[in-house]
């Protein structure tokens, strides 16, 4: 009998992404405990959004914790759906993929913000860009606790489970579709008259990356 040999990936460096996030997260609770139970209540209850949208939106530590916490989890969910979906597709790239996703996460979500910065204050309506962000921002922070939970089940309990990723995609989506429509409503006089720009800005900037993934995941 010829002996077989499996390859066993190492789990080592995901086990400490992972860890390093849960402390993030563990930091923002410990740091700032009335403003984490807000926002782990953030789909339910918008009272996070209407407390802190004035204290220091965008550059609050908190802000800027739950936002490192959502940078990790995404970028290794992504990471997680290129592994099972896209298995070949990174290895001619001198980095590892991971770190070619991260890289790619950060650098589309600074565009993003600099666009929209860009697009405010071009129109004048920086006030209202600001607000705007810190509750879209706030909504997909929020959503990374379902990518964290995924991530977890994918790497230790069912690996490459496809059924997770649909299950997790549909949630994301769904935390997000809510924080966009209460948007809508608590915005509502003040995007009409800019609403063929919005109408631009979601398609290009909010819709056009899910539809990539979804028809990604589809085929």
């Amino acid at each position: 009998m010829n002996p077989v040999y499996k390859t066993v990936d190492s789990l080592d460096w995901i086990t400490i992404l992972l860890f390093v996030s849960l402390v993030v997260l563990a930091l923002g609770k410990y740091l700032f405990q009335s403003r984490f139970l807000n926002f782990i209540i953030l789909p339910f209850n918008n009272k996070y959004v209407v407390l802190y949208n004035k204290k220091g939106r965008l550059l609050n530590w908190f802000h800027i914790l739950l936002t490192l916490f959502q940078l990790i989890n995404l970028s290794l969910f992504l990471f997680l759906i290129q592994k099972t979906f896209f298995a070949n597709t990174l290895e001619n790239f001198i980095l590892t993929p991971f770190v070619i996703i991260l890289i790619g996460v950060i650098l589309f979500q600074l565009v993003k913000l600099l666009l929209q910065f860009t697009k405010g204050f071009v129109f004048n309506t920086q006030e209202l860009i600001s607000e705007v962000l810190f509750s879209k921002l706030s909504y997909f922070n929020h959503s990374s606790l379902v990518m964290f939970v995924s991530n977890v089940i994918l790497v230790y309990i069912a690996k490459d489970a496809k059924i997770v990723f649909y299950t997790a995609f549909i949630l994301i989506v769904f935390i997000n579709a809510i924080g966009l429509a209460k948007l809508l409503k608590n915005h509502q006089k003040a995007i009409i008259p800019y609403f063929f720009y919005f109408i631009l800005y979601l398609c290009a900037l909010e819709i056009a990356p899910l539809v990539i993934v979804g028809t990604y995941l589809k085929d």
